[in-house]
């Protein structure tokens, strides 16, 4: 602190001497201080009756949308009871609603009040004590002005007596020459009477002014050492008395908004006290109490004949229908089987969830429930879902079993993949035409087999598991290839896919070798996560969907995109260069461009005229990829399919 603050013997009078005008200026400050309060209250007074009128209008519309809606709310639409208004209190709900609505409207009433405290205990106190010092401020003011004007007729008084004997003087000193040129002369007498008068004038003058001096200093020591001290410590203490009145209305009006405070806390707590009342279990119990009505499952459905054919209700198991239902029945229980392991997952998943959301309902601190909710409800729903499609495929399995009393037929199922034909094909089945860019087809990847899609179930269970056994025609230039997506990326599996997926599990032993190129975080049961480098093993190549399923040296397994990873085998290397000599040992099978071909999918490589390209080995590859197209490696080491009839043999 400065000394100014902590010297209490201070004061206007005694330490700012002669400086009525700047304290005066203090006051018209501090006036001008109490002005812009009065004007600030005055606004919050406006603001608290607009917030009030809107508050009001709120509490009114919500209380009309609760008189609508309530009955619905706690009873629902069409209750099966009569009732009356003393059923809708006995609801938690809406009693902690109404004291909801009901603190608006009083809230609204306490912002009116407040208004009302303010206009008249702050805004008009605040103009009643600016008026008042104003009014002492400019009496004081005058009072200053008779003070000085009282000192300026005394200082006048002396500058007039010094005037008066400085021509008293002038005057002696005119007779006095007069007499000395009047001493031979008869008025010489005369001359010296009036010398002497004047003389007497002349000490007369001297004695006022010098007593109007002596006069003027006591005045003026009486002004600066009692008067102006007197003034202007009258002027703090009207200050002071103005400060002190100022803290007082501005105190009472704190005092106003603890009380206006008090009272919305007031309301808080009754809706606070009202909403630890609501009680959903009786609400609920209210809710059924009044809609129970009576029910009875929809009754089973039952084989209804065509008007138009006679039949009956039991399931066809002649010859052409029952290889449909042994390939159904094997898709059936393969896909179950491949479900069950999730299905259990998931029900332990579920147990989790809720053991973690009963220890966190019971105990808050340990972390936040809705999440916990949320993932609980999450799986509930998947674990529904799978449930539901195990449901369907044991349904399906149960009902095909009985039809075909154990006759299940050959154990040999095709691996049919989709495919694409850009020209007619021969369907292996129906012996009509394939011909279709999206999916209008299947080929196994064991036989080469192609049919449609809706012959898929038709075809015997009985696939040779080679190329060689099926009959190649020359003149044949069908194109067959797998339907990879170019532009979508590869969808994650989920459990609807074991009722509605139609793609055969791959049946071979001998896999080849890829390494991962990216990392793979996986997302779902179906996959596995991989990370760059490793090698593992492919057990069924892209079926067009964009994934492979792949297992690792741990020996898990489990889905990646099929561009995250490279092959690695031998039969994958980069072929020979496009102008190099064939050794006539060497063992591997050469094919040379006879017309250009541009690759029209991933799967595919581009044939140059005069151009080399390797011929994959093995059961399944080079000439015994498909009728139509070989598989082979081109000059950059890209291994894919080409039209046959575009090459010939070197």
């Amino acid at each position: 602190m400065n000394s100014a603050t902590t010297n209490s013997n201070q004061s206007y009078g005694s330490n700012l001497p002669d400086q009525v005008d700047l304290i005066a200026d203090l006051s018209d400050t501090q006036f001008e201080l109490l002005n812009d309060l009065r004007e600030l209250y005055r606004d919050r007074v406006a603001l608290e009756r607009d917030y009030a009128v809107k508050l009001q209008a709120l509490a009114a519309k919500a209380s009309e949308r609760k008189s609508k809606n309530i009955a619905s709310l706690v009873l629902g639409n069409e209750p099966t009871k009569a009732w009356d208004e003393t059923v809708l209190q006995r609801s938690t709900l809406n009693v902690a609603y109404e004291q909801l609505i009901s603190s608006f409207s009083d809230s609204a009433q306490d912002h009116v009040n407040l208004a009302d405290n303010l206009s008249s205990r702050v805004t008009d106190a605040l103009k009643t004590s600016e008026r008042k010092h104003a009014d002492l401020k400019k009496k004081q003011m005058q009072f200053f002005q008779k003070l000085l004007s009282e000192r300026d007729r005394v200082y006048s008084e002396r500058s007039k007596n010094k005037q008066n004997y400085d021509e008293e003087c002038m005057d002696l000193e005119s007779y006095r020459q007069k007499q000395d040129r009047a001493q031979a002369d008869r008025h010489a007498d005369r001359a010296a009477r009036q010398y002497e008068q004047q003389q007497n004038d002349m000490l007369n003058s001297k004695n006022t002014y010098l007593v109007s001096i002596d006069t003027a200093n006591k005045v003026k020591a009486k002004f600066y050492s009692g008067d102006l001290p007197l003034l202007q410590d009258q002027f703090q203490n009207l200050q002071t008395q103005l400060l002190n009145q100022f803290v007082a209305i501005l105190s009472q009006a704190q005092d106003l908004h603890m009380a206006h405070l008090d009272s919305l806390k007031g309301r808080v707590s009754k809706v606070q006290d009202s909403l630890a009342k609501v009680d959903a279990k009786q609400d609920q119990d209210l809710f059924i109490d009044y809609n129970i009505r009576p029910f009875a499952p929809p009754a089973d459905w039952t084989f209804e004949p065509c008007k138009s054919h006679y039949d009956t209700g039991d399931v066809s198991v002649e010859s052409g229908p029952k290889v449909f239902l042994q390939n159904k029945l094997s898709k059936s229980r393969a896909k179950l089987q491949e479900l069950a392991p999730l299905l259990e997952s998931k029900r332990d998943e579920v147990a989790r969830f809720f053991q973690l959301f009963a220890s966190y309902t019971g105990d808050r601190s340990l972390g936040n429930t809705e999440e916990i909710s949320d993932d609980y409800l999450d799986a509930q729903h998947q674990l529904t879902f799978y449930e539901t499609s195990a449901c369907i495929l044991q349904a399906e399995i149960d009902t095909i079993s009985s039809a075909l009393e154990g006759d299940e037929g050959a154990q040999k199922p095709h691996s049919f993949k989709n495919s694409s034909f850009s020209i007619p094909t021969q369907c292996g089945y129906c012996k009509s035409s394939i011909w279709g860019l999206s999916k209008q087809g299947k080929t196994c990847r064991l036989c080469g087999l192609s049919v449609h899609s809706k012959c898929e179930l038709k075809v015997p269970a009985e696939c040779t598991g080679s190329k060689e056994g099926r009959h190649r025609s020359s003149a044949s230039i069908s194109r067959i290839s797998i339907d990879n997506s170019r532009n979508d990326a590869p969808q994650t599996p989920t459990a609807s896919s074991f009722v509605k997926s139609d793609v055969s599990a791959h049946a071979e032993t001998k896999y080849l070798r890829a390494k991962i190129i990216f990392d793979f975080l996986a997302t779902s049961p179906f996959e596995l996560s991989v990370t760059e480098g490793v090698t593992v093993q492919v057990l069924e190549d892209d079926d067009g969907s964009g994934w492979v399923k792949v297992g690792d040296e741990a020996g898990g397994t489990g889905l990646v995109p099929a561009s995250y990873i490279a092959y690695i085998d031998s039969s994958y290397e980069a072929g020979p260069h496009p102008n190099a000599a064939v050794s006539a040992g060497d063992p591997r099978k050469y094919a040379k461009g006879v017309y250009d071909y541009e690759a029209q999918g991933a799967d595919e490589i581009s044939v140059h005229a005069g151009g080399l390209i390797e011929l994959t080995a093995g059961p399944s590859g080079g000439q015994n990829y498909a009728e139509g197209w070989w598989e082979g490696i081109d000059t950059t080491g890209k291994r894919g399919i080409f039209p046959s009839n575009y090459v010939e043999l070197v």
